[in-house]
């Protein structure tokens, strides 16, 4: 087992085999080569870009948005996301991937999008294989900040959802040293969440922690609907206002 697991997380994937960057294809030749025997922390055959695991369950999902409010430089902006779960998968360290594509607005204007790389392990884990990300400023793009990809920069593969969290479970959800190294652990199982989308249970809330911005933020994810709320801090909620599943 990969030793970023933590916790009891090191016991469920072991006994067993967590809202939302872009993936070129493999190519051909040496470049394809190269990219396939990337380090990424697991056995990539293992991998599939089928994701279907109760929380995180992106094989059901077309289509999803959030609204709410947080506070930047003392001034409280209106928040939009624009989560889309891509028909067409992309490859990273060759592994074919479900791609998520987010857009973020502050206030209506795009301030962020990124491209996410999922795939699922055939024991149910879900793992997470890096972002690619533009940032943006009066609709240019200006940079590229918490940019990582498995197999690139010492990036390997992080354990985004288990098969069946349990309260103080820890897993690294990111795993590039010095860019991307945000940490989850799970604070409470088996709640009843109302969002504007609608009331939802069996849920859990985890506590993501990101060591190199030093912030922390919690989540709620539900069965079978996924990621349906982010607080960020006191009176600053972002909730699922629609969910779009596939028919």
């Amino acid at each position: 087992m990969t030793p970023f697991v933590l916790q009891t997380v090191g016991a469920l994937c072991t006994g067993t085999l967590l809202l939302f960057a872009s993936g070129g294809d493999s190519g051909s030749g040496a470049a394809a080569s190269k990219e396939k025997k990337a380090d990424i922390g697991i056995d990539a055959a293992k991998l599939s870009r089928v994701v279907d695991n109760p929380y995180v369950n992106f094989a059901s999902i077309r289509r999803a948005v959030y609204e709410g409010e947080e506070v930047e430089d003392g001034q409280t902006v209106k928040v939009r996301v624009e989560a889309v779960v891509r028909d067409t998968p992309a490859t990273v360290a060759g592994v074919e991937v479900t791609v998520v594509e987010v857009s973020d607005y502050d206030d209506g204007e795009l301030v962020e999008k990124t491209e996410d790389y999922y795939a699922q392990h055939e024991s149910g884990v879900v793992y997470y294989l890096g972002e690619r990300v533009d940032d943006f400023e009066d609709g240019k793009v200006v940079g590229h900040g918490g940019q990582w990809v498995a197999g690139e920069n010492g990036g390997q593969v992080g354990l985004f959802m288990p098969v069946a969290p349990k309260v103080g479970d820890v897993f690294e959800q990111e795993r590039t040293p010095g860019v991307a190294m945000d940490r989850s652990t799970v604070l409470s199982t088996g709640k009843t969440v109302t969002v504007p989308a609608g009331t939802f249970t069996d849920c859990m809330e985890v506590e993501d922690y990101d060591p190199v911005g030093k912030t922390t933020q919690r989540k709620v994810y539900c069965r079978e609907v996924g990621l349906v709320r982010e607080i960020l801090g006191e009176g600053q909620t972002i909730d699922l206002i629609e969910i779009e599943m596939r028919k």
